[in-house]
């Protein structure tokens, strides 16, 4: 089959079309593309989940002692009140542990919030696992409600030795406000 012949203006016309269109597609492609490379190099501070079955298959290093810190960040100005139950615990690796963070709505209405992980150092996300989180999901609270929520995690024993602390932060968004 023939090449059809375009002139210089269809030609142009072509380009205008499928540069945005090449440009759009390859914006849309970048968030998942951008969680893939975070999910394999352990970049960007996210943790990796785990079942709880995977989670007691590890063999539990009660020689070494890594300490956790727990930290919270609230986003946006939002009327809530958001911490860990505990700053930090010392905790072997392959070893589960489970501790809570605390929210409250401090607003008179509904509101809905979603907790994002950050691991530093980087290079210790790919060690911090979870079985539970509420990070999984948004949480939904009735005005001036408090919450308990769970964190269940292991520390990888693979994790290395030169890391003795790993910082857990979590920042809670208003997911309403993003929303609106």
């Amino acid at each position: 089959m023939p090449k059809p012949n375009l002139t210089r203006p269809q030609r142009r016309i072509v380009m205008l079309f499928a540069i945005p269109l090449v440009m759009f597609g390859f914006g849309y492609l970048m968030v998942p593309i951008y969680n893939v490379f975070c999910d394999l190099t352990g970049l960007n501070g996210k943790t990796g989940s785990i079942s709880v079955s995977q989670a007691h298959e590890f063999e539990i290093d009660a020689q070494r002692l890594v300490k956790v810190e727990f930290l919270s960040v609230l986003n946006q100005q939002a009327p809530w009140k958001f911490a860990p139950l505990l700053r930090s615990m010392m905790v072997n690796p392959g070893q589960p542990y489970t501790t809570h963070y605390i929210a409250v709505n401090q607003l008179g209405r509904e509101m809905v919030g979603q907790a994002i992980p950050s691991v530093a150092p980087a290079k210790a996300a790919a060690y911090f696992k979870k079985t539970e989180c509420f990070c999984f999901s948004q949480q939904k609270f009735e005005a001036n409600e408090s919450k308990q929520m769970p964190l269940t995690f292991v520390i990888d024993p693979a994790l290395p030795d030169d890391i003795n602390t790993v910082s857990l932060s979590y920042t809670f968004f208003d997911v309403n406000n993003r929303i609106n």
